[in-house]
């Protein structure tokens, strides 16, 4: 089967994760796979290496810098030369299926209800605002071409409530496990961090709503009855909110953490990122849909604190394998995650009872079986 696989960003950070795995695993059945990037990155690169075709192209992607007039006009435009160059890409490369990865890619439910060929879309967000957007979305996801393909039930729940439940299935994303295994991290040296300091970390992109402000709040609590303890922030800004890193320092200064947070961009090695830390927490302020970094932390052995909203709270067991806190309650967090600086042996407990839901729940093996099953459906 020849597919189009369409993506919003060329970076590594999750839903670009998802995509390198689906191709991986679309190659190994024997499956021609063309990938469509906005932009060229190191996503490209890793592609390549499994065989996949790369175009470039600007496919229109949606990005909240764009919901005023002109750049609606603009993304109207965008998406529409982005059309005719898949409908020609399409019939060149005789494409079967079109594989579009986040709902900020539109254009490939258009050109597969043209051409009349199957288009899955696989949806990472949960997106409430702006209430238009919302519906537009979901009046395309019901497109009789369509199939979709949710990363949690919180993200089918939210979108049929104006989509057909039977127009999404639900698959979690899986983790190669065996990558966090016996790992032996530098990290802790390469930062002058003591292996009697509790590292607490959390990853992701830096944006609003992914709640780096709200882990520096939690620090700053945390920090006032407990020394013995550091924080680590890994990842860089989206485009456009690079300044989010001036108002993060400037909390930090605020909190008096200078010395006891260090902050990191972007890492590949993120099994030697995880292999130092103690605790990781998911701090985000608005729904996670399937937040990977949970899986890869869970892989890694490490008890999971989570805000109480989206996938997280269908992917840990609060009290067992995680805990959940309430959501921009620095004060109430910090007291929830109190017991895990107080007892080795409960943080590590609850480390290997995430490591083992993450294997019988999440797993890469799963993932490839499930996704495969929905791409041949109809091959």
């Amino acid at each position: 089967m020849n597919i189009l696989f369409l993506h919003s960003s060329s970076d590594l950070y999750g839903a670009s994760k998802i995509l390198l795995a689906v191709n991986e695993s679309c190659t190994k059945k024997g499956h021609e796979c063309t990938v469509v990037l906005s932009e060229d990155g190191p996503l490209a690169t890793k592609l390549e290496s499994l065989g996949a075709k790369i175009v470039i192209l600007n496919l229109g992607i949606l990005r909240r810098q764009y919901l005023n007039p002109a750049g609606m006009l603009n993304r109207l435009v965008a998406n529409y030369k982005a059309y005719r160059s898949l409908i020609a890409l399409c019939k060149t490369h005789n494409i079967n299926l079109i594989y579009s990865n986040t709902t900020g890619v539109i254009v490939g439910v258009f050109v597969a209800a043209t051409l009349g060929i199957r288009h899955i879309w696989h949806i990472h967000e949960i997106i409430e605002k702006p209430y238009l957007l919302f519906r537009i979305l979901s009046r395309l996801i019901n497109t009789k071409n369509n199939q979709s393909i949710a990363v949690s039930e919180a993200v089918k729940t939210h979108w049929t409530k104006f989509v057909a439940p039977s127009k999404i299935d639900v698959l979690y994303n899986g983790v190669d496990y065996w990558l966090f295994e016996n790992t032996i991290s530098d990290v802790r040296q390469s930062l002058n961090i003591s292996p009697n300091t509790i590292l607490i970390g959390m990853m992701g992109r830096v944006h609003f709503w992914k709640g780096q402000d709200y882990f520096v709040n939690i620090a700053g609590e945390i920090i006032k009855s407990h020394k013995n303890v550091h924080f680590l922030m890994v990842g860089d800004a989206f485009a456009g909110y690079e300044y989010l890193h001036d108002n993060i320092n400037q909390l930090i200064d605020a909190n008096k953490l200078t010395g006891h947070i260090t902050q990191l961009p972007y890492r590949s090695d993120i099994a030697n990122i995880y292999g130092a830390m103690d605790v990781f927490i998911l701090p985000s302020l608005l729904p996670d849909p399937a937040p990977l970094v949970v899986t890869e932390a869970m892989a890694a052995g490490l008890p999971v604190v989570a805000t109480r909203q989206g996938g997280a709270v269908e992917m840990i067991e609060n009290n067992v394998s995680g805990l959940l806190i309430p959501i921009n309650n620095a004060p109430a967090a910090a007291a929830i995650i109190e017991a895990l600086l107080m007892n080795e042996t409960y943080r590590k407990d609850m480390g290997a009872q995430a490591k083992k839901r993450m294997q019988e729940k999440f797993s890469r093996t799963q993932f490839n079986e499930q996704i495969m099953a929905c791409i041949e459906k109809e091959s």
